[in-house]
């Protein structure tokens, strides 16, 4: 592609090592021209395949469909991973032109008569073309997409469903940027003494590296990244403070300023029912859950209602232990949210003898990063190594070749591990390229993938290791299956590869690969006291494994609450004032007062920036699965038994979507799993309770 003064072919020409991005020659001012050229360059390429003068074949039609757009696909990596992971003023203001010019850019192609009819061809005689299954799966992803894109409507309703998905896209940009500035704009700034009573070392030293990051050297940052909101709300005494950041944390997006989203919301919703309504959907989540495991609202709200109960009953026992602690310290108030993590951490510390500060010293982010490519290595054979002096995205990005046993290069794996204020919270895994084997019209034979990982852990202090909290070091495990998915792919067309498969099918590698971060023998080699090198004593070790159910009433009234809530926002016909339908749900489900939703609506970014809208259910759908196929394993005696092992590899990891999810974990399990191994695996209940019982 020739170069112009207005055009960096950086963003085009991926010429660093095994084909990774040139980070290092790229700039904020680039995208804007790239993505005009792109996006002039893909429609061109959707033109000459609609206007295809032979009959329509699998090959002329699909293949080039599949094969189309790289270029607008590798700009879109760059700018998308440079929104999320390290953004600012003018990436910001980019974000806010181009989600709507993508919007009509591929409703324009949803909706290309003359495509849709070679497409539609395909899928009537695809009985007759001798495809194969991965071949039939991507033709029916392809088909399904137009349809629901608007293809089999008159033109006028085309056109509508055009204009709303362009304005949801400037919605849902707006909501993300929305909760970011509040997360990044607010911190409760403290002075060393009483302010930091109950503030464990390796908790100031994050503090006080936030503060110093925001011009206040010498002092102390709570912030709204959960790596130190949540630590702070376990073990500060301070119960005023609790209560400030606390209210601040769950305010995000809700403060009457520019950056309230309340009014999105109410938008937003309004918007995805039309379009449900438009495609012949009764509501948006029958749209979204069409060609899912789950398929219906109501299988949905069954699963989550049922766990509900239980989770209900659990956390009205541990509020119960938690009100009698806090009158045997003297005081008389009430449970309230603010108090729950600093008293349960307390309570965790009588029963079962230890605190999150003693087992965090044993958690080294280093540690735990090479635990997890440890599992991979002993589950599925590959191995990583870490090339030096790379440049990425930003300083703290690391970059990693994985080979196989037979030292081949199967993928190149990014970690961006710690937090900064020009990254969006929580944690993730994307690409910069998926898997396929499809020859490319530059000459390449399919790529490599390129998947990176994105986490939110406090950085330490300069010659200080990261310490992690067990749940840190969950994340970490969770997003590295979801890089698995994406790195161990083996299929032939680009549409399924990967974490291409269904919103609730794909947590299973990633909620599965957690389960070995507890087995002893991981623990027992990674779990070593950053001062001492001493690993992590037998006691503590069997205290922690013991302590893996405790709070489960809490963790999980949380995430059920707000996929419920999700799921009511999705199946009502009109919401005139979701912050009522939040609260009419909440209170028709009896939730504790002690307690929020891990989402509230208006910072939920799952579901109105973050593609699990009607979705957010798929962790728990998928954690029966994940419960269930871990429990495969244990049956055997052996966390990582080779022949499972291979199953796991071949019938999940490696399959992406080209095969039915039903079908693919059958083929792994030999059957689908009752809710009974994930309701045992939270602490909700025994396996005698619910013998005989329809869970």
């Amino acid at each position: 592609m020739p170069s112009t003064p207005e055009f960096n072919p950086a963003l085009f020409e991926w010429d660093g090592l095994h084909g990774l991005p040139r980070f290092d020659a790229l700039n904020d001012g680039d995208f804007a021209s790239a993505f005009d050229t792109a996006l002039a360059a893909h429609e061109k390429e959707i033109d000459e395949i609609a206007g295809n003068p032979e009959a329509p074949t699998f090959e002329n039609t699909v293949v080039a469909l599949e094969i189309a757009g790289d270029q607008l696909s590798r700009v879109s990596a760059l700018f998308w991973n440079r929104a999320g992971a390290h953004t600012n003023d003018t990436i910001q203001t980019l974000e806010r032109d181009i989600s709507p010019k993508m919007s009509r850019h591929y409703s324009k192609i949803g909706m290309n008569a003359a495509l849709f009819t070679r497409i539609d061809t395909l899928w009537e005689a695809r009985e007759s073309l001798g495809l194969s299954l991965e071949q039939t799966r991507v033709l029916e992803r392809h088909w399904k997409g137009f349809v629901k894109s608007g293809a089999k409507l008159p033109k006028p309703e085309q056109e509508k469903l055009a204009g709303i998905n362009e304005k949801l896209a400037g919605l849902g940009t707006q909501f993300g940027q929305n909760v970011l500035a509040d997360e990044k704009n607010w911190a409760l700034i403290l002075s060393d003494g009483a302010a930091l009573d109950g503030i464990p070392e390796f908790l100031k030293d994050a503090m006080a590296a936030a503060a110093r990051e925001r011009g206040e050297e010498g002092k102390f940052a709570v912030t709204l990244s959960r790596s130190i909101i949540e630590p702070f709300l376990t073990f500060s005494e301070r119960r005023d403070l609790r209560e400030q950041a606390f209210e601040a944390w769950v305010a995000r997006g809700e403060n009457d300023g520019v950056t309230d989203n309340r009014g999105i919301i109410r938008d937003t919703l309004a918007l995805r029912d039309e379009v449900a309504k438009l495609l012949g959907y009764g509501n948006f989540a029958e749209l979204k859950l069409d060609n899912t495991m789950a398929k219906t609202p109501d299988a949905v709200n069954h699963l989550l209602r049922e766990v509900w109960a239980k989770a209900v009953k659990r956390a009205g026992e541990e509020e119960a232990d938690i009100a009698k602690l806090i009158a045997a310290e003297g005081k008389n108030h009430a449970v309230m949210p603010w108090d729950w993590r600093h008293y349960a951490e307390k309570i965790r510390a009588q029963r079962f003898k230890f605190s999150e500060a003693e087992l965090k010293p044993y958690l080294q982010l280093e540690k735990i990063i090479d635990a997890c490519f440890d599992v991979a290595g002993r589950l599925f054979g590959i191995r990583a190594l870490e090339k030096k002096g790379i440049p990425a995205y930003h300083p703290d990005v690391r970059v990693f070749e994985i080979r196989d046993r037979e030292d081949t290069l199967v993928a190149l794996f990014l970690g961006d591990y710690f937090a900064r204020s020009s990254k969006r919270s929580g944690a993730w895994m994307s690409s910069f390229q998926s898997q396929h084997k499809l020859p490319l019209k530059d000459g390449r034979q399919g790529e490599l993938p390129i998947i990176y990982n994105v986490c939110n852990f406090a950085k330490p202090a300069e010659g200080k290791p990261a310490l992690l909290s067990l749940d840190d070091a969950r994340t970490l495990f969770h997003e590295f299956g979801h890089a698995l998915h994406g790195m161990l792919s083996n299929v032939t067309y680009p549409s399924v590869s990967g974490t291409g498969v269904s919103r609730d099918f794909v947590e299973l590698p990633s909620q599965l690969y957690e389960h070995w971060l507890t087995v002893p023998a991981i623990l027992k080699q990674y779990a070593v006291h950053f001062e001492t090198g001493e690993p992590m004593p037998q006691a503590l070790l069997d205290k922690v494994l013991a302590a893996r159910t405790f709070n489960s009433g809490f963790n999980t009234v949380e995430f059920t609450s707000s996929a419920l809530v999700d799921m009511a926002f999705h199946t009502r016909d009109k919401v005139e004032d979701p912050m009522a339908v939040q609260a009419g749900v909440l209170s028709e489900l009896g939730m504790p007062k002690s307690i929020v939703m891990r989402h509230a609506s208006p910072h939920f970014q799952h579901i109105f920036s973050g593609g699990y809208s009607a979705g957010y259910y798929s962790y728990m759908w998928s954690e029966v699965l994940d419960a269930d196929a871990f429990a495969a394993f244990e049956e055997t005696g052996d966390a990582f038994n080779r022949e499972m092992a291979a199953r796991l590899k071949d019938n999940i990891y490696s399959v992406g979507g080209a095969v039915d999810p039903e079908d693919a974990y059958k083929a792994f399990r030999g059957k689908l799993p009752s809710p009974d191994a994930m309701l045992v695996k939270k602490g909700l209940a025994t396996f005698e309770e619910l013998s005989g019982s329809d869970a």
